[in-house]
């Protein structure tokens, strides 16, 4: 498969490797990983492990997804390294006293409670419906627009998808829910949501939190390489989302929501 376009120098890193059996020395590329501290008002709010690039729409789709009302995100005035500051005029310190962490694993881990991670989101309400074959397709073509994991083998990705199958946005990261962020933040900033016009695919498996995010960006078809989990599917069923998985070699599984994929 042809990989467009070249890794960005800031995702990732050389080092030497060792390869067995032969035990040749080589130069290699692996992905790179640094926090992100995320502020608001100054104020540390979460600190999350993440691929440099695209580190304002990440800020922006982490805090749209945790509920915080944001608007706009830049450098932080004391232009502190990997730190960014986000607008959220709305945004009230009290109510959310707990520190994240994420880690580039886990998007929960850390997190006190399942309580503190369910966000309101609307029903998604939409008579969307898309042809089968271009669903199964989708995997393809997020793999063959990757470039940082074509030079590094670890690295996750996130494509929001026209319904003519048009790659519209595609984000790379250590984190899965980072580059579900980044896709996020970057619709926002482009005036996109709710992306109820639109298809979210991910390189992965299907997490609650990427279902999550989904369903907060008012988005009605979610696909994944990978399976989903247990609550994943229950949270797709609650929501009104289209939960796709295992979509490679032409096939596809739907687990919610299955009117809307025309066979």
């Amino acid at each position: 498969m042809t990989v467009s376009g070249e890794a960005p120098p800031y995702s990732a890193a050389p080092v030497e490797v060792v390869r067995l059996p032969g035990g040749r020395e080589e130069s290699d590329r692996v992905a790179v990983e640094e926090p992100l501290e995320i502020r608001i008002e100054g104020r540390p709010v979460a600190v999350t492990m993440r691929t440099p690039g695209h580190d304002e729409e990440l800020a922006l789709g982490f805090c749209l997804s945790e509920g915080i009302p944001a608007r706009g995100a830049a450098p932080p005035a004391d232009l502190a390294a990997n730190t960014v500051e986000v607008d959220a005029p709305g945004f009230d310190p009290a109510a959310a006293e707990r520190r994240f962490y994420t880690s580039s694993s886990c998007g929960v881990c850390g997190k006190g409670a399942l309580e503190a991670v369910a966000v309101e989101a609307p029903r998604v309400e939409s008579d969307l419906r898309v042809p089968f074959d271009l669903l199964a397709g989708l995997p393809e073509r997020l793999r063959a627009a990757q470039p940082a994991f074509a030079a590094t083998g670890g690295l996750h990705a996130t494509g929001l998808f026209s319904l003519g199958g048009q790659l519209l946005c595609l984000r790379e990261d250590v984190g899965r829910h980072n580059a579900m962020d980044k896709v996020v933040g970057w619709a926002f900033l482009e005036g996109r949501l709710p992306l109820a016009e639109a298809i979210l695919c991910v390189s992965g498996r299907l997490s609650f939190e990427l279902v999550q995010k989904a369903a907060v960006a008012g988005c009605p078809i979610l696909v994944a390489v990978g399976a989903p989990s247990s609550l994943a599917v229950e949270l797709a069923a609650d929501r009104g989302l289209t939960l796709c998985g295992f979509a490679r070699d032409g096939r596809l599984n739907v687990y919610t929501e299955p009117w809307r994929v025309l066979a």
